[in-house]
């Protein structure tokens, strides 16, 4: 057997047969980490006696048998993988089981996708995945490639006595394969994982080494984290306040980078938090904080038990809160501590009401905050509007005559710090979806006139138009603390793995740039994005497409009011309904791949799925060359938003971008709907329904067709 950390056991069919099972099960206990479970050891044994014997018919050739393979992104092992005859083959055993699963069919084509997706020496080869439940009696009897051309066979389902006949049969219908790659074992694997794969690798591990795309092509994820990690380090040595900006295309990974970064700060290598290093990620994100922190409690909720050890879910809900958090929570926490009201405009900390640490001062608050999608802070109007009431509802703790934006809040909170402190800004280019969102300018503002001791790290994409509306130069010229620092810019999507073109693309085609139809000519075989005027055909396409446990959902923006014809609800408010929607199995009605409540960009914002429905509402219309905006009034018809004041420009930008954030949520491919609308006259001549006529969609999809998109 070869040394590989990959796997737990990896070796020649005949030296498999030939040694003693005994051997091969110390060997499997020995290169596991920690102790494995007893119903773990009693698989392994029962699956080594019945491969000694079903593979026997093959000792002579050069087949490799790997037990327990890793797969990184999903955080899980193969069972089994056995390459002969320059075929793949992934089994999953069930041992015990007399019935079949569809979970577990699930499960080992999932393996066979990640395999055929990121796995380098198996993407051009034959994967066949076959599950084992070991007391079956019967067996798959036809083998047939996947529609969808990847030489991935669908899934084979056997009992342990059948297993030997399926293995034959492939082997007699794809005879001539060319022999595997003889470092399989050690294959590059550049995997793109979700953000909720990604969160629950980092939380479980607390590095992100094996999941981020270290073999794929520019990809700036690592140099990123290492130039971050060194301004903490530094700022903490020479005891000042820091301030990093990070840019990205959508789906680069900036929320990826956030979260590896307060892991990294937090644990420094060690199982446990390094007392007074901590980092902590926060987001206005209600969603995404909601969806991750719940997917992390539920991971570590089952790794616990079937580790036999007793912990609540609420318990790791609570850890993982102390390093996910909602912005506004930890708002609240620095509010709670000042003196008010506010007098002469100046914010203060009340002795009082916090008590003064040795080294923090009053402080209290971590050494390194990161603040993702920091464009979204909050205007100085719309927080002192906000604080003045008391929150939304008037239920909070009420602080007339706020002095401070939000972005200068947060700043002032980790500046009440006395030793050192490091702020990192996650910044999303042309996202705002929000009014009373400042943008980026409010931060550099606040360093330019009153955080002037503070050290300003920057991405040079900053400077770029749909940053701070191309002023940054300008607002940066005389700050004398600035940097400029390549490794502060994400280049490269991560998100469709399939088309890291795809935010140029959504780009061109809302820009209604000329070089959008070249641009799609460049990503559609990888990365399909189709249309139709049927939302039935677009379900069709979705459930057509989607193999395993992939993800699909539909999306709508929140604009959109027209949509209960087509048998479409919209996702009600509420994280709870988010957390739902984007975590529970495709059995539940209350998931995503039930294609009943679509999702609105507040929604999904920071999250992804596998293939997406963007149902286009005529709350945007291409008219004339350009796009046109329209709000629904609640009852007859739709009203024209017209730009000619300073907020309805923002509505105008908001409402664009809205569009921007769902065309960049799906991971391998989308289809977009475009209602025909309803042409239909009444007897008296009058449209049967004057809300949803054929012009106001015609428009957008003859825009769309002629991008060349193709129709289904």
């Amino acid at each position: 057997m070869k040394e590989n950390n990959r796997c737990l056991y990896d070796s020649s069919f005949s030296s498999f047969i030939q040694k003693d099972k005994d051997a091969i099960f110390g060997a499997l206990c020995d290169n596991y980490h920690g102790d494995a479970l007893t119903t773990s050891r009693e698989a392994w044994m029962r699956e080594i006696e019945i491969l000694q014997t079903v593979i026997a018919p093959w000792e002579e050739s050069d087949g490799r048998i790997i037990f327990e393979y890793d797969i990184p992104r999903l955080g899980k092992r193969i069972d089994v993988v056995l390459l002969l005859q320059g075929i793949v083959f992934c089994l999953e055993f069930k041992v015990g089981e007399t019935r079949v699963l569809e979970n577990d069919i699930d499960q080992v084509l999932d393996y066979a996708l990640d395999l055929k997706n990121f796995h380098k020496f198996s993407e051009d080869r034959l994967i066949v995945p076959i599950l084992i439940a070991t007391k079956y009696k019967n067996a798959s009897t036809i083998v047939q490639p996947s529609v969808y051309d990847d030489r991935v066979v669908n899934p084979l389902v056997t009992g342990e006595n059948g297993l030997q006949a399926i293995i034959n049969e492939v082997l007699i219908l794809f005879p001539n394969e060319t022999p595997v790659n003889p470092s399989w074992t050690i294959s590059p694997y550049a995997p793109t994982p979700t953000i909720i794969e990604a969160a629950r690798t980092l939380y479980e591990s607390h590095s992100v080494e094996d999941i981020t795309r270290h073999e794929a092509d520019k990809v700036s994820t690592d140099a990123t984290i290492a130039y971050i990690l060194d301004v903490i380090q530094k700022s903490k040595e020479r005891g000042e306040k820091s301030i990093c900006f990070v840019t990205g295309v959508p789906g680069a990974g900036k929320t990826l980078v956030g979260l590896d970064v307060a892991v990294k700060q937090t644990f420094q290598g060690s199982d446990t938090p390094v007392e007074d290093e901590g980092a902590v990620y926060l987001s206005g994100n209600g969603p995404l904080v909601a969806v991750l922190t719940e997917a992390l409690a539920r991971d570590n909720y089952e790794k616990c038990k079937a580790r036999g050890e007793k912990k609540k879910k609420t318990d790791t809900k609570r850890e993982v809160g102390k390093f996910i958090q909602i912005i506004h929570r930890y708002r609240d926490n620095m509010l709670a501590k000042i003196k008010n009201p506010v007098e002469n405009g100046v914010l203060e900390i009340d002795p009082e009401k916090a008590v003064k640490l040795q080294a923090a001062g009053y402080g209290e608050v971590e050494h390194v905050a990161i603040f993702d999608e920091a464009q979204r802070s909050w205007t100085h109007k719309r927080l002192a509007d906000y604080l003045k009431r008391g929150g939304t509802y008037g239920n909070k703790l009420k602080v007339p005559n706020f002095p401070m934006s939000e972005a200068s809040f947060l700043i002032w909170s980790l500046d009440q710090r006395e030793d050192w402190a490091t702020i990192i800004c996650l910044v999303g280019g042309g996202q705002e979806i929000h009014t009373g969102e400042a943008g980026i300018t409010e931060w550099i503002k606040s360093l330019n006139e009153t955080f002037t001791h503070w050290k300003v790290y920057i991405s040079p994409q900053l400077v770029e138009p749909e940053y701070a509306e191309g002023m940054v130069n300008e607002l940066l010229k005389d700050n004398k603390n600035v940097t400029y620092a390549e490794n502060l810019h994400l280049g490269v999507s991560l998100r469709s793995f399939r088309a890291e073109k795809l935010s140029a693309f959504v780009h061109a085609l809302l820009e209604m740039d000329e070089q959008a139809p070249l641009i799609y000519e460049e990503i559609k075989e990888k990365y399909p994005i189709v249309l139709t005027r049927d939302m039935e055909k677009a379900k069709t396409w979705l459930h057509e497409k989607v193999r395993g446990t992939e993800r699909t959902g539909v999306l709508i923006t929140k604009e959109a009011a027209r949509y209960k014809p087509l048998g479409i609800h919209v996702l009600p408010a509420g994280d709870d309904n988010a957390v739902h929607w984007f975590l529970e199995d495709k059995i539940d009605t209350r998931s995503s791949n039930y294609l009943e409540d679509a999702a609105t960009e507040i929604q999904v914002q920071g999250l992804e799925l596998d293939y997406t429905c963007l149902l286009w509402d005529a709350d945007m219309r291409y008219k004339n060359g350009r796009w046109c905006f329209y709000k629904f009034n609640g009852k007859t018809e739709w009203k024209e938003v017209i730009g000619d004041t300073e907020n309805k420009q923002e509505q105008l930008k908001y409402m664009l971008n809205a569009y921007r954030v769902l065309l960049t949520r799906a991971r391998m491919g989308m289809v977009i709907c475009i209602p025909e609308g309803n042409a239909n006259k009444t007897l008296s001549g009058f449209p049967e329904d004057s809300t949803r006529l054929p012009e106001y969609y015609d428009g957008t999809y003859n825009y769309l067709k002629g991008l060349g998109l193709e129709e289904i």
